[in-house]
Order: structure tokens, then C-alpha cells, then sequence
């Protein structure tokens, strides 16, 4: 849900200049090369593959692996989510809620975050969205241990959801959140979201190769 999905203990979307800056270090945002509070910006592909595999090892169950990916295929920038959530099953992932053919978009999102709620104990839950942040950091990837919590930014009382959460910062911060991720590059989104995919599947390889055996 883009802008509308906060990592907790990260601030909300939106904020600018140096209250954004406060208000990320206080909450855990992670700045471009820095780790805080369990969030870790990762530029690329292979430093996201390194953070992930570092959660979970090579080898997490499949068969207890929830991705849930938030979004709509009706804004570019919000749709890296289903983006990631399409790639992800078409390589094999078992359990995935949100792509393209069926968005985890505002319709949905309550009844699929108290699904994933409900499992976290027994499974492993990644939550996926794409955010706004500092013209330097997009492109990149917020990784955290940690849910994300969709509808913050726009005050929905939403579970938290996610044991691990990956937020893709399609955008930088403007007083328009909305009409960023409507003007968001849809070549950058599709890039970031094969990125994203492919440092999962790379993370967890001996998940998805066991899977396909």
C-alpha cells in the first residue's frame, strides 16, 4: 500500500527535511549504508541476498514461508508488491498472497494481514511493499527483522504483519504521497521488484531447488 505502510518503529511516509531525518533515526529507518534497530538498507540485489540470507539461512521450509505482498496494479509505485509477489510464484514459491492477478491492495489487505497474523507463529512470514524515501535511497531496499503496518500513514488500525519485512523505495518523499507512486517509473519498479525476487530465490536457494526436486 506504498506510502500507507510503515515498518514499526520506522516513522511515517511522508515526512521531510530534518524531522524526517529525527524521525527516522528515532523510529529505526535505516539511512542509505547504515543499520538501525533491526532495519538495514541494502542498494542492490546482492547486498538485499546477503541481509536475507542472514535471517533465515539457505534453506528455510518452503512450506512455512508466507510472502505477503502488498499493493495494487493500478499505481506503478504501489505495485512492487505484486510485482515481487508474481515473480516469486512463478519461481516456484508456494505460498504467496498479492500479485499481479490478484493485487493485496486496499480491498484485501485487512482480511490477508490477519491471515498472516493468525500463521506467524508456526510459519515465517515476509512482508513485502514499496515506500517513499530520500532521493538517495531510491532504488533500494529497506530489510528489516521485523512486520510491516499496513494503513499507518493514513491511520487504518491494521495488525503489524510480517516476522521479516522488505519495503522497496520506489519514490522520494513529496507532499503528494499518492501522486508519487502514480508518477513513479514503472522500468524502475519492475527492476527493483526482479531484483527483490531474485535475492529471494538466491537467499533461500536450497528452499525453492528441494521444492522443484
Amino acid at each position: 500500500m506504498g506510502c500507507r505502510t510503515a515498518i514499526r518503529r520506522r516513522g511515517r511516509c511522508g515526512n521531510t527535511g530534518q524531522r524526517t531525518k529525527n524521525a527516522a533515526r528515532r523510529n529505526g529507518l535505516a539511512e542509505k549504508g547504515e543499520e538501525h534497530n533491526g532495519a538495514h538498507y541494502a542498494a542492490n540485489e546482492a547486498e538485499l541476498t546477503a541481509f536475507l540470507a542472514g535471517w533465515l539461512g539457505a534453506s528455510p521450509n518452503p512450506d512455512r514461508l508466507l510472502f505477503l505482498c502488498i499493493g495494487s496494479d493500478r499505481s506503478t509505485g504501489d505495485s512492487f508488491g505484486p510485482w515481487v509477489g508474481t515473480l516469486l510464484k512463478e519461481s516456484g514459491w508456494p505460498h504467496v498472497i498479492g500479485t499481479l492477478e490478484e493485487p493485496c491492495d486496499a480491498h484485501k489487505v485487512e482480511e490477508a494481514v490477519r491471515r498472516a497474523v493468525s500463521v506467524e507463529k508456526d510459519w515465517t512470514v515476509v512482508a513485502v511493499d514499496a515506500c517513499l524515501g530520500k532521493p538517495q535511497s531510491v532504488g533500494g531496499f529497506i530489510a528489516a527483522a521485523g512486520p510491516l503496518r499496513p494503513g499507518a500513514a493514513t491511520g487504518r488500525n491494521l495488525p503489524a504483519a510480517g516476522n521479516l519485512s522488505i519495503a522497496g523505495v520506489v519514490n522520494m518523499y513529496g507532499p503528494k504521497a499518492y501522486g508519487m507512486l502514480q508518477t513513479t517509473s514503472l522500468y524502475l519498479v519492475m527492476n527493483m521488484a526482479k531484483q527483490a525476487a531474485a535475492a529471494i530465490n538466491e537467499a533461500w536457494s536450497g528452499s525453492i531447488a528441494t521444492r522443484k526436486e
